[in-house]
């Protein structure tokens, strides 16, 4: 999902704020942004409108939309959860069961002028809690617990009650990207907005047929911009051109009720992370967020009139076994996998180097910045320790033992990317002396079709998300079906009833002190089941050019765009 799950990459109520807050230069008046165009590159080229699918979850759809399609929250630049006030308000109103109050804003509008009310929440609900057959979603964490919305046509006011305690809620429901226009999935679904809210009261999946197919598949690009009708906007921005394989143009909305954007365009260019310090160079972007390293953070800082910002991020890099349709569903050939991967190698060779301080990542479900990693770490109990140097040996052995000598290994990632087409090498380096045959399978379509359909043996790529516990737990919960529908960010289809118990009750534990040990016991067992082997944690790397202000960084999932419409420039 947008705003809880972990994202693809190539990626609680009280707060005063109500928009992103900025460091640096005053905003200048919305009258200044005036025919002004600020452009900033990422590597990703955008690909649906709906970035909650299981199939669509991704940093290219989801970071270029933080301010198109808005919710009751986000998260700010420093990483928390921040209300949007401007959408609405929310409140906990009881803590036994808990009861969560979410209040439209009544001004709230999409830009085709129909009122953002009852049915676009109906549709998030529907769309990503699981209790309504056919639809596709990246995880329902939070959304499961609480039961149909109880509005009518035109409301702007829904009260939810969780089944149980949820750590989380603040950062659970109807964050951004998460509301979606219903006037369009009721006019393609050949539903009046009555007949659709009655059919989701009712849990009626045939009624909303036609309705739920075009939520999965038909806000998917195909190679150009959808028309106006079917891609209304909630933010102050709004799409308004899509040129396949060069760029994503924004315009400034409106009819968003808000405050306006302080320059009127905003250009997202897809531009190869190996390419965006020279793009900066030569004026084509303004901002990039390159893929860090020595050689890239030494040109940037050679730059003259060029801001560069580094720090820590919640982005990890890891190896995903398919566990539906590959070997690795046999456990020793993951052990023996696990045995020759050069963890600490790699650590080295392409972390260190920007990043003098980086170690091995050893968890799944925290970040090394969180106070709490060091005692999940100790609660693993060893069991990661044991692939932190290579064992070649011991992986012969067990591909001796396992009759599978010579065994081919796709591992596929999202191409181009220096950095992973480095990984890869570097295991294959290694693993094909322990008798594996390592076959680089990087494909510029990987996210798109690889991931979803488990065309690879292992998967190289990484998660971006946030310090929500329960934005991970949905990954490592075992799907009820292995397919698009069904499995939502668990893309390998690991399973173990355990870890499903533990991360339930981590997400009922409102006590985040109470929550190290049950997630402490969860990594354990997903390090005996080897689940997914983590590698490193990504470091940002941020530049913008002379003139432009009001560029925050922000270490979650989204991304740099989270408040370009508070971007300026000179």
């Amino acid at each position: 999902m947008a705003g809880g799950a972990l994202l693809l990459s190539a990626c609680a109520g009280t707060d005063s704020a109500s928009k992103p807050t900025t460091s640096g230069s005053a905003a200048a008046s919305s009258s200044s942004g005036a025919g002004k165009t600020i452009t900033f590159a990422f590597d990703q080229e955008f690909s649906s409108y709906n970035g909650n699918t299981g199939a669509e979850n991704s940093s290219r759809n989801n970071l270029p939309l933080q301010r198109v399609l808005t919710g009751f929250w986000y998260y700010g630049g420093d990483g928390t959860v921040t209300p949007d006030k401007d959408f609405g308000t929310f409140e906990k109103i009881s803590d036994d069961p808990l009861k969560v109050k979410y209040t439209i804003n009544p001004a709230a509008v999409w830009s085709d002028g129909t009122p953002i009310d009852c049915d676009d929440l109906m549709l998030a609900w529907a769309a990503n809690s699981g209790k309504i057959k056919g639809f596709s979603t990246a995880g329902t964490t939070g959304y499961e617990l609480t039961d149909v919305p109880n509005c009518e046509k035109g409301g702007k006011e829904i009260t939810h009650t969780y089944s149980e305690p949820f750590g989380d809620w603040a950062g659970a429901l109807y964050s951004v990207g998460q509301i979606m226009p219903a006037q369009v999935v009721e006019k393609k679904g050949g539903l009046s907005e009555d007949e659709f809210i009655e059919a989701v009261k009712k849990k009626d999946a045939k009624k909303l047929a036609d309705a739920i197919k075009f939520y999965n598949d038909g806000w998917v690009m195909k190679g150009q911009l959808l028309s106006e009708d079917l891609i209304p906007s909630s933010g102050p921005y709004k799409l308004s051109k899509f040129d396949a394989g060069q760029s994503l143009t924004f315009v400034a909305n409106d009819k968003y009720w808000g405050p306006k954007p302080q320059v009127q365009t905003v250009v997202e260019r897809f531009i190869a992370l190996d390419q965006q310090a020279q793009a900066l160079q030569n004026g084509e972007v303004n901002i990039a967020v390159p893929q860090p390293g020595p050689d890239v953070l030494n040109q940037l800082n050679a730059l003259e009139g060029v801001t560069v910002k580094t720090g820590p991020q919640y982005f990890y890099d890891h190896l995903d076994f398919n566990m539906d349709s590959s070997p690795f569903k046999d456990r020793t050939l993951r052990e023996a996998f696990a045995k020759c991967v050069p963890r600490q190698l790699i650590v080295d060779n392409l972390i260190k180097p920007l990043n003098p301080n980086a170690a091995i990542l050893q968890t799944r479900l925290v970040a090394s910045v969180q106070p709490n990693y060091a005692d999940v770490v100790n609660g693993i109990g060893g069991e990661d320790k044991k692939y932190d140097q290579v064992d070649i040996e011991g992986a012969k052995a067990l591909l001796k033992k396992a009759g599978k000598e010579g065994l081919e290994v796709k591992i596929g990632y999202q191409s181009p990317n220096p950095r992973r087409t480095s990984v890869a090498q570097l295991i294959s380096d290694s693993c094909n002396k322990a008798g594996f045959k390592i076959k680089d399978n990087g494909d510029e379509n990987f996210f798109g079709n690889g991931l979803t359909n488990n065309t690879y043996d292992v998967a190289l790529f990484g998660w971006i998300g946030s310090d929500l516990i329960s934005g991970s737990t949905s990954t490592y919960t075992s799907p009820s079906k292995c397919d698009s529908e069904h499995k939502g960010n668990n893309n390998g289809c690991y399973s173990n009833k355990k870890v499903d118990e533990l991360l339930k009750k981590v997400n009922a534990t409102t006590d985040k002190a109470a929550q190290t040990p049950l997630v402490a016991e969860a990594e354990k067992i997903m390090w005996q089941d080897l689940a997914t082997i983590p590698l490193y944690e990504n470091p940002n790397l941020t530049a913008w050019s002379e003139g432009v202000n009001n560029v925050v960084p922000n270490p979650t999932q989204a991304g740099i765009s989270w408040n370009m419409d508070k971007w300026t420039i000179e």
